[in-house]
């Protein structure tokens, strides 16, 4: 007799979220998200059929449970692969064998590639001429946006499956479930208050979560224990945020266009995401740069100087005392008014550029002196109001409108008003 296995418990040692991970396809879809219950799983798989799926999602909410339910209840071969081990060679050694076994055991294989998105281009157009032919059905995983990360060949040969972080109230839900395996009194272990704060902690990733449920159960929790300890042994939430991957780019985004609409309550809350995560504030601050220009403009021009003299002080002073600068800067920019008149005026200039690229200096507006000509320029401070009516445009273009347009609000309407009167003073003089 084996003296370690005797009375030993079959989940000994082995980590709740492991144990409590779905047993079949039919529990997984209970607690899936909307695009894959959408899907017609059962109805692919009782066909005999699967397409090239790329499973996208943060971590934590499903996509290995996914695959590994798929392998048992199916009869194909499957093959579990990480990115970060899988050379070249042996993706086509994969591709080889696939046909070989569809030729001699009519046997799908499946290749699952999990953090897909570390493929470098060169490894992804590997996969393509198998995934055309059908050597294989390619799954892969990955926590970063595929529309980004993976190359358009592959992805039409793809159907892109979104994995979403569960309702708090599913996750409720399987707390119950927790206790159940735990053998604890539901009731009597986490206060509804306890239980709130660790759903919170989780964020959404069930690993987090029965992990989290783990350590509190093994640590004598009760109900009447205080939140303060709950937070000592729980600590601080991990902040799931790459700044290479899409979680950069998806909270600069929401940052921007927060202030571009002026919730200064949502632009804060996105700036304390990123500081917190560890983001370079002096990418943050470059960024408010771009917007004073490219969405305040000249409605206010005040926010352009503030925001790169924002930018200078936390060059200057760094973290975590540029914080507050970035605070000060971006409180600001999205209580401005908005306009970006400015950036269409560009685009509008360039678009008319592209269409009447040919075209000659007027000699009057030439640096060089040459007689008779230059000498027919009007020195706008020799007149009223400095300034006269004068062509400053090349000969035989013709601008039916003008290419910026001021808006009526904002410091941009004095420049409107001013403008239109400069030029109507002018004309009845």
């Amino acid at each position: 007799m084996d003296l370690f296995s005797h009375g030993n418990n079959p989940q000994l040692g082995v980590p709740l979220a492991e144990t409590l991970r779905p047993k079949t396809l039919a529990e997984f879809m209970t607690t899936a998200g909307p695009t894959l219950k959408r899907l017609p799983i059962s109805t692919w798989l009782q066909k005999d059929f699967l397409p090239n799926l790329i499973l996208w999602g943060p971590p934590g909410t499903g996509k290995t449970t996914f695959v590994r339910l798929l392998e048992s209840e199916t009869k194909w071969a499957f093959l579990l692969k990480n990115a970060t081990d899988l050379s070249t060679k042996e993706m086509k050694a994969i591709g080889d064998e696939g046909l070989e076994r569809k030729r001699i055991y009519q046997k799908k294989t499946v290749l699952f590639i999990d953090e897909i998105h570390r493929l470098n281009k060169g490894q992804q157009d590997t996969l393509l001429p198998h995934t055309e032919a059908g050597h294989f059905i390619l799954l892969g995983a990955t926590t970063e946006n595929p529309n980004y990360e993976l190359n358009r060949a592959l992805l039409s040969r793809s159907r892109i499956v979104t994995f979403t972080k569960p309702e708090k109230e599913i996750l409720s839900s399987l707390y119950y479930k927790a206790c159940q395996q735990l053998k604890a009194d539901a009731d009597q272990f986490l206060s509804s208050e306890a239980l709130q704060f660790v759903t919170e902690v989780s964020d959404g990733d069930v690993r987090r979560f029965y992990n989290l449920i783990e350590i509190l159960f093994y640590s004598n929790v009760k109900k009447d224990t205080p939140m303060s300890e709950l937070e000592t042994l729980l600590e601080k939430k991990y902040i799931g945020y790459d700044k290479k991957g899409s979680v950069h780019y998806d909270t600069i985004s929401a940052f921007i266009k927060s202030i571009r609409g002026s919730d200064t309550n949502a632009a804060l809350l996105y700036l304390v995401k990123m500081l917190d995560a560890g983001e370079d504030p002096v990418f943050v601050a470059r960024r408010l740069v771009i917007l004073a220009s490219e969405d305040i403009g000249n409605a206010e021009p005040r926010a352009l100087t503030l925001a790169i003299n924002g930018l200078q002080a936390v060059e200057l002073v760094g973290m975590p005392e540029a914080e507050i600068v970035l605070a000060h800067v971006v409180t600001f920019l999205a209580s401005c008014p908005k306009s970006n008149r400015s950036y269409k005026a560009l685009h509008a200039a360039r678009a008319f550029f592209k269409l009447h690229s040919d075209f000659e200096i007027p000699d009057h507006l030439r640096s060089g002196n040459i007689p008779d000509v230059t000498k027919n320029y009007k020195y706008p401070h020799d007149f009223p109001k400095s300034w006269v009516a004068q062509d400053y445009l090349p000969k035989d273009l013709t601008i039916s409108n003008d290419f910026y347009q001021p808006n009526d609000f904002g410091q941009e309407k004095n420049l409107r008003d001013f403008i239109q009167w400069l030029k109507k003073t002018n004309t009845e003089n």
